[in-house]
């Protein structure tokens, strides 16, 4: 089959002075946003090279159908299909959800206290076909305090514009106009007269926040708050103690708290403290505000104030270098919070009127994700749900008495197909990166693979925003690891697996360590005899396609394919486009390429569109999606276009485009295993692992 080609247009584009061609700037679109909300404004010749692109992928993985299917199969044997959550208690009414073998959308029960009669409030399969829609995407579902309305948003493209609707739980009747465009979040006053949202601007944006009054007119609707930079973007919430309502705003490094008490008829809001560049934090309230700080304490503290003087901050919890302290639940005696040392997290408890603190251990495992969570909207209790899941074990959740320390197993992730935990080893080392930084790894491998040079190896990461990636249970990833590929995930630096600094050491104009870190993590592994040089997969999606689209140019020959998902990959030019969604609230994270020069000249050194090569490049499995708001389908178009110019090898390039899905790919239970199984089998079909 023909390799599909896309017409060479040659623009030349200036910024600082510097000249430089781009053959393919062509099929950007100035409409680009109208795109997202209708495909069909899409340039036809455009359409027609993702079309192609995509039967060539089809063809390409033809051979792989069979292990496609039985690879589906695997994955969704290891799912529980009727299965229901943990319940939550509210005021009058105990709720929880409910997923089923029919369906591939989640259905929404609850009961009232003291009687056993179940009610479904929500089934999003009986939603979407209602709608008769391919993508179907659920923002928020938030029932009323007074449990008579059920609020919702839907976003029925994958483009991140989400509607809101408003409907009596009784009969179902809309009893309120849409509201379009919105960010999709809603959170409902305490009377049930209003709902507050976030309206997005014309960038796509939430940058205001209204409150409706339901059943009146949108028109309406009233302002509460208008952000004025346009790098920042805010949302609103309710605290603990339902007294405040809560707005915060902020980019990806300076945030700011409003708030204005549930009371108000006509709503105020109060500047907490203001902004100052560079310092995060949040607010909660019980008894007490809480403040979640990083001033003057880089990885983070926890601090208290009166409600009557939000001036005077004291210290509760203390900075630790090293040390992220993380978010916390709050109970009426009772501080539930997170720490992460080393990309590994902690839960401590502390009681709240002597402060002793302890550490809140739930198993013997060291390399675990706990978690803690309410199980009633009473705070006014010693119990709570906690929970872990290990690389290898899966989730395991109880309910936790403080007082005591009894803890009752009430739910486990069930592998229907069966799994046994004790055939899995997982480990926790760290290497040395470029600069003599420790860089800790999570491996996970089937006892059986031999530590011989001989086993593929998959290597995730990500790198960005300050995300953290943890050691985690996947029962798809067994479908690798159970076919001799080990699965390692590097926590580089980009996220803030070791605090803030980890994050700093990462971005901006230290990017460049992010991809270092991972190509150092490479060849530790091959030198471990984990595996071999030429044997390792790439993967990332998003900011991590980035990390894949750098390394594929730098160090091609330590890769056997890479799998690159939603990648973010002409860097260059989205950060000079300040129109885009989110060009300006990351200029923190990458820099302005356009108003300085430097920034520019860092950009366009590692932008891996800008950096292609006449080199041999891996296997490389590419997937955007049509109506993705946040990496543009042209990135990774484009990228493809060009490798196809200069590559010298004959390796797969394959591109594959959803043309119904979002950055998160396609909706649905079965959408998204199908997604995950024709990863897995271009990883097993390179890895000449066709018949296993």
């Amino acid at each position: 089959m023909n390799i599909p080609k896309l017409r060479q247009q040659i623009t030349i584009k200036k910024c600082h002075g510097i000249s430089w061609e781009d053959n393919y700037a062509w099929i950007h679109q100035n409409d680009i946003l109208e795109v997202l909300k209708d495909p069909n404004k899409l340039n036809p010749e455009v359409r027609k090279y993702l079309e192609e692109n995509n039967k060539y992928t089809e063809y390409h993985l033809k051979d792989t159908k069979e292990l496609q299917k039985k690879l589906f199969d695997e994955i969704k044997g290891r799912i529980k299909l009727d299965d229901e959550s943990l319940s939550f208690t509210d005021k009058k009414y105990i709720y929880w959800t409910k997923t089923t073998k029919e369906t591939n959308y989640s259905i929404k029960l609850r009961k009232k206290i003291g009687t056993s009669k179940i009610e479904e409030y929500w089934n999003g399969e009986t939603e979407r076909k209602k709608l008769n829609v391919d993508y179907f995407g659920v923002g928020d579902l938030e029932v009323s305090n007074n449990d008579e309305m059920l609020a919702y948003s839907l976003d029925l493209k994958g483009s991140e514009y989400f509607t809101i609707y408003v409907r009596k739980i009784l009969d179902n009747k809309i009893v309120s106009e849409e509201i379009k465009e919105t960010s999709g979040s809603i959170t409902w006053s305490k009377d049930d007269k209003f709902i507050f949202y976030s309206r997005l601007d014309k960038f796509h944006r939430p940058r205001q926040i209204y409150r409706h009054k339901i059943g009146t007119p949108i028109k309406n609707d009233q302002l509460i708050y208008d952000e004025k930079d346009k790098g920042f973007t805010c949302g609103i919430g309710v605290s603990s103690d339902e007294k405040y309502y809560l707005i915060s705003t902020s980019d990806h490094t300076t945030s700011e708290i409003y708030f204005f008490s549930i009371s108000e008829k006509s709503p105020k809001p109060k500047l907490f403290k203001k902004r100052q560049k560079e310092i995060i934090y949040s607010v909660d309230s019980w008894k007490n505000f809480y403040i979640h700080t990083n001033q003057d304490a880089e990885d983070f503290k926890i601090c208290t104030c009166k409600h009557e003087n939000i001036n005077e901050w004291k210290e509760y919890i203390p900075a630790t270098n090293g040390v992220l302290i993380g978010g916390f639940t709050l109970l009426n005696d009772w501080m539930v919070r997170s720490e992460v040392r080393d990309a590994l997290s902690k839960l401590y408890v502390r009681n709240l009127s002597t402060n002793k603190e302890e550490e809140l251990i739930i198993t013997d495992e060291k390399v675990i994700t706990p978690g803690a969570s309410l199980m009633q909207k009473n705070r006014n209790t010693n119990k709570l749900y906690v929970a872990y899941h290990s690389p290898k074990t899966p989730g395991k959740s109880y309910i936790y008495d403080i007082v005591t320390k009894e803890k009752k197993l009430v739910k486990e992730e069930e592998v229907p197909s069966g799994h046994n935990p004790n055939d899995y080893l997982v480990e926790r080392l760290s290497c040395d990166s470029h600069d003599g930084k420790k860089i800790p790894l999570t491996i996970t491998r089937h006892k059986k693979t031999k530590l011989d040079g001989s086993a593929n190896l998959l290597l995730y990461a990500y790198g960005s925003y300050g995300a953290s990636m943890g050691p985690g249970f996947s029962s798809s990833r067994l479908s690798l690891i159970n076919r001799n590929i080990i699965w390692v995930t590097a926590h580089i630096r980009g996220g803030m697996e070791r605090g803030m600094n980890w994050w700093k050491g990462g971005k901006m104009l230290n990017k460049k360590n992010t991809f270092k870190d991972y190509v150092s993590t490479a060849k530790f592994l091959i030198e471990k005899k984990y595996t071999d040089k030429g044997k390792i997969i790439g993967m990332g999606g998003s900011a991590g396609g980035l990390l894949m689209g750098v390394v594929a140019n730098e160090a091609p020959e330590l890769f056997l394919g890479m799998i690159m998902t939603v990648p973010f990959v002409d860097t260059l030019t989205t950060n000079l486009n300040h129109s885009l969604p989110l060009t300006v609230a990351e200029f923190n994270e990458f820099g302005n390429a356009k108003e300085n020069k430097e920034h520019f000249d860092y950009i366009r050194s590692y932008s891996p569109y800008e950096n292609i090569k006449k080199i041999d490049y891996p296997h490389l499995f590419i997937t955007t999606s049509l109506s993705d708001n946040r990496v543009f389908y042209d990135e990774p178009t484009k990228l493809t276009a060009k490798l196809r110019d200069y590559k010298m090898d004959n390796n797969l390039l394959l591109l594959k485009t959803e043309m119904n899905a979002g950055h998160g790919g396609k909706t649905g239970r079965d959408s998204a295993i199908e997604e995950i199984a024709l990863d897995y089998a271009f990883a097993l079909k390179i890895s000449n692992k066709l018949n296993t």
